[in-house]
């Protein structure tokens, strides 16, 4: 069995496979022979195109909806989602590196195709989910900062393909440099408001600690589930295994060993800083709309004509437009390169990223169009919200083969993962598995 060499391992079916994102596979250098800290600046990117769907338009809808109605109880949720990112990237980031598979291509490997078939039919329902998600955010930041009507935003918003494929053109780093600017404008307009909002810090800290309440009352599940299938989300985990191939980290044992060294630093943090965005949306929804009896706010229109008001001051809903357009655009540049590698992966069918793109952005624009123009902004918000549960049902379908794959001995040769990382992986599949379930039972008890 090899170790390291390069060579396939004997628990893969198929030889070498053609790499997912070809035009960029391998095109980012890295030095073997310069200082530590420049070896990790090679890998300094991936995970912040990672960290980019853990903060997307969707996830501002449950974290508002769950800081206006519950105060700060669910940033625990916000805590604990982070914590499983983490550990499910790193994960990615391993099979991708011993294997050299993305996420897809093993699954396309491992199973029978009726079954790799249905795994790809979830990971594409999926990637829909979120791009509605995303053409709705965007539309939304559109409306708010340049007043452009929603229904004409929605389709405004699938000409971002040709800037995708612009910033292709140029090279895999220019991707990175726009999404990291517009993480860092983000960051700020967040910092801002944060501050005017001035929430109560001791009540934030205690939101941190866990309650059963989260697990007892089904109106606080369905959003805890929606926060998580918004931190936790199944295009993530095929994005991340595809994208950490794009550096030159070479083929020896030693080589591969501090490659995913670096990956999962970048990735780690990357997602704490995600973190950071996403306890911002709550910690402002709870100390403003809370706070004030405002219990009822999921509308991201809605949150942004009441801030003025409740922060005193007129720039605060621009910032939270800017922030919400800068999400938006990001999203759709993770999207775009996750839909590339599920389909590649799983179907062995390699589409211009252009055109894969439109196909994606037409399927989302078509319900997105629809609830915006017959039921406006309420129903834009109530369809948020459901495309992140949507996501975290849809999420086991994606972990437990990364799970197996990264624990098989067969499969990753020396980099296979370490008993203790497999048990907690492990625990945290089963606990998504176990919440989905419950929020299933809880909605049929309603049904009947």
């Amino acid at each position: 069995m090899d170790t390291g060499s390069g060579d396939i391992f004997s628990g893969w079916r198929q030889g070498r496979l053609d790499p997912s994102l070809a035009d960029v596979h391998r095109s980012i250098k890295v030095s073997q022979s310069g200082s530590t800290w420049r070896r990790a600046l090679a890998f300094f990117g991936p995970g912040y195109l990672v960290a980019v769907g853990y903060m997307d338009p969707g996830n501002w809808a449950t974290s508002l909806a769950g800081g206006s109605k519950f105060g700060y109880t669910l940033l625990v949720v916000a805590l604990v989602s982070n914590i499983m990112a983490i550990i499910l990237q790193s994960l990615c980031a391993r099979l991708a590196i011993a294997s050299g598979r993305d996420l897809a291509q093993a699954c396309r490997d491992a199973f029978p195709r009726p079954v790799a078939f249905v795994l790809w039919l979830l990971a594409e329902i999926a990637i829909i989910a979120t791009d509605i998600a995303e053409v709705i955010g965007t539309a939304i930041g559109l409306n708010l900062i340049f007043g452009i009507p929603l229904e004409l935003g929605v389709i405004i918003t699938a000409i971002d393909v040709f800037l995708i494929l612009y910033l292709q053109k140029l090279g895999f780093r220019w991707v990175e440099a726009l999404v990291i600017t517009l993480l860092g404008v983000i960051a700020v307009c967040f910092g801002v408001q944060i501050a005017l909002a001035d929430p109560n810090w001791g009540d934030v800290i205690r939101g941190f600690a866990p309650t059963t309440e989260i697990v007892t009352n089904p109106e606080m599940l369905y959003l805890a589930l929606g926060i998580l299938g918004a931190t936790v989300m199944p295009h993530n985990l095929y994005l991340h295994s595809g994208i950490v191939q794009t550096r030159a980290y070479g083929e020896t044992l030693k080589e591969k060993k501090e490659a995913l060294t670096f990956a999962t630093i970048d990735s780690t943090v990357a997602l704490m800083f995600a973190l950071l965005i996403n306890a911002s949306i709550l910690i402002l929804a709870a100390a403003t709309f809370h706070a004030s009896g405002n219990t009822q706010v999921a509308e991201l229109g809605e949150a942004h004509t009441l801030l003025s008001p409740l922060l005193g001051l007129a720039i605060a809903p621009t910032l939270f437009g800017i922030a919400l357009l800068a999400c938006g655009i990001n999203s759709t540049v993770t999207a775009t390169l996750a839909g590339q590698i599920v389909m590649e992966g799983f179907l062995n069918i390699r589409l211009p990223p252009w055109l894969r793109r439109l196909i994606t952005r037409a399927i989302a624009i078509i319900p997105a169009a629809a609830v915006t123009i017959w039921y406006g902004e309420k129903g834009t918000a109530e369809l948020l919200i459901l495309t992140q549960v949507v996501l975290s049902l849809q999420l086991s379908f994606a972990v437990f083969p990364l799970v197996m794959f990264t624990a098989d001995k067969r499969k990753m040769g020396a980099l296979v993962a370490p008993p203790w990382l497999i048990v907690v992986a492990g625990i945290v599949a089963v606990l998504i598995a176990a919440l989905n379930l419950k929020l299933l039972f809880d909605f049929a008890g309603a049904l009947f």
